[in-house]
């Protein structure tokens, strides 16, 4: 019988992570959220997509978080499409990359009002698309390669609209 694939990475402690979360804590809140956004919206609502084409609430999700951080709509809307997005993770079982990627994009629009949960984009979305590229039934040790090597993007990503000694950093505590 062969192996359940896992829902996310799991040790804080890679370099990879670490990094990444380094620079996510001199970022304000408003930058994590928008690469947060900007990136599951190019990485992981396609994969979400190609199993589910008609169901847009993981869509709407993001365009929510877009919404609110553009002050056109309050948290309380917001919150509601994370709600949806988060039940079709839940209905999506048995399509495992597509539920990981509807995992990803609710931690990602939830990031406009938890900044922490931001790292989720990299526990969850990063070993989603190494799923992608590898497969379900690949060997760990290449999934975990895969996975930093999608956490180096995520970094890449977020260094690319950085803002250099931001003056108001977003307050993170990891609890982790």
């Amino acid at each position: 019988m062969p192996k359940k694939p896992r829902k996310m990475l799991s040790d804080i402690n890679v370099p990879y992570i670490q990094s990444l979360m380094r620079l996510i804590e001199t970022q304000s809140a408003g930058t994590i959220a928008n690469w947060c956004v900007d990136y599951a919206e190019i990485h992981l609502l396609p994969l979400w997509e190609r199993d589910f084409p008609d169901d847009k609430r993981p869509a709407a999700a993001l365009t929510a978080a877009r919404e609110y951080l553009a002050g056109k709509i309050k948290l309380l809307e917001v919150k509601k499409q994370i709600f949806e997005c988060r039940n079709a993770a839940r209905e999506a079982e048995g399509f495992h990359i597509a539920q990981g990627s509807a995992r990803t994009i609710d931690a990602a629009a939830s990031s406009v009002h938890n900044p922490a949960g931001s790292i989720s984009l990299a526990f969850c979305g990063a070993l989603t698309v190494a799923y992608e590229k590898l497969g379900l039934e690949a060997e760990w040790d290449a999934l975990l390669s895969a996975a930093a090597s999608e956490c180096a993007k995520m970094e890449a990503a977020l260094r690319a609209v950085a803002v250099e000694n931001e003056p108001i950093p977003a307050k993170i505590n990891w609890n982790c």
